[in-house]
């Protein structure tokens, strides 16, 4: 399917929402809200990842890492993920940026979850792995950042780079990605809080 007959069908797209922060009364739970209440009211069919409250465990074992290039049948307690990512159309990351990168949680969610034979394939004497994620077209993070957007560039955004780069590698190639952030979150006052809520709240988020 091509880019414009894509276009057409912005509404109505199984989109999953992967969030991650520990604090179930945090402003970034708010954000999370806004998110979810954007999406269904836009028409959007939305599954939920809570990664605290599902207690994931971000740790890859010895012998994980060892069925890399070989790997067994989806581990069972992975297998929610895997169905959830071929499912999706879309995927909306909500987290808070720390130390310029996600939650250790989310990034080892990256490293059990989006693996061989999962979100791409090892061919032998291939140069790069084969995407297995072409279901997904849209690719979508909803974040706060502790210092400044200046800062952040310094810094060289590695965690927005993890996204719009090496997951969307492994999706369609026409995988459009979008970043909606609020900066010098620690520093916002409330009125500029509630405004990014409702900047999230009305936000044309798989656009």
């Amino acid at each position: 399917m091509n880019a414009a007959r894509w276009k057409g069908r912005g509404r109505g797209m199984n989109t999953l929402v992967v969030y991650a922060h520990p604090d179930p009364a945090s402003y970034v739970a708010a954000v999370r809200d806004s998110v979810l209440a954007n999406l269904r009211m836009a028409g959007h069919h939305v599954r939920l990842i809570d990664l605290y409250a599902d207690g994931f465990d971000a740790r890859m074992t010895a012998a994980e890492r060892g069925e890399h290039h070989h790997p067994r049948a989806v581990r069972p307690e992975l297998d929610q993920y895997a169905d959830a990512l071929h499912w999706a159309q879309a995927i909306v990351f909500v987290y808070p940026t720390w130390w310029a990168g996600q939650p250790a949680i989310l990034k080892g969610w990256f490293d059990r979850v989006w693996t061989n034979e999962i979100a791409y394939r090892l061919v032998d004497g291939a140069r790069r792995p084969t995407p297995l994620l072409r279901n997904i077209r849209r690719l979508v993070v909803v974040t706060t950042h502790g210092s400044s957007k200046w800062l952040n560039a310094v810094e060289g955004e590695g965690g927005k780079r993890i996204v719009t780069r090496s997951l969307r590698a492994m999706c369609s190639r026409w995988t459009r990605t979008k970043w909606v952030a609020l900066y010098d979150v620690d520093r916002a006052t409330e009125a500029e809080r509630q405004r990014f809520l409702r900047r999230v709240a009305h936000a044309r988020l798989l656009r």
